[in-house]
């Protein structure tokens, strides 16, 4: 089960930690052309969430690693799980399917990780 659980936990930090650097370094108009969302939202709340997903994808992963207050990683988890439900809602509120789907994914990946690691 730890060998799942670390998998899981390398699928979702590589995918936050590509999609929070490119939130975070991207401009603005080019993160739109992919998600429309980001031309609806302030430029500081997009770099917010840029933020928030590149810490979230090093809390999966280091304190577990390093063995320095491992809890912190099915938190990270929760708080990244929350991130996905709110991002499905923002794109359910202006009918933007196609990426609910990948947030109820990553979501359920997170949910897997918060229990298998509390």
């Amino acid at each position: 089960m730890n060998t799942v659980l670390w998998i899981a936990q390398g699928i979702l930090a590589a995918m936050f930690l590509m999609g929070g650097m490119m939130k975070l370094f991207q401009p603005i108009e080019k993160i739109a052309q992919s998600g429309p969302w980001a031309a609806r939202k302030p430029a500081s709340l997009v770099r917010t969430i840029g933020v928030a997903e590149i810490s979230g994808a090093l809390g999966l992963i280091l304190p577990m690693l390093l063995d320095i207050l491992p809890i912190l990683t099915p938190i990270a988890a929760c708080a990244l799980g929350l991130i996905m439900i709110l991002a499905a809602m923002e794109h359910a509120k202006f009918k933007e399917n196609k990426m609910i789907p990948v947030n109820l994914f990553l979501l359920v990946l997170c949910i897997f990780v918060a229990y298998g690691r509390f």
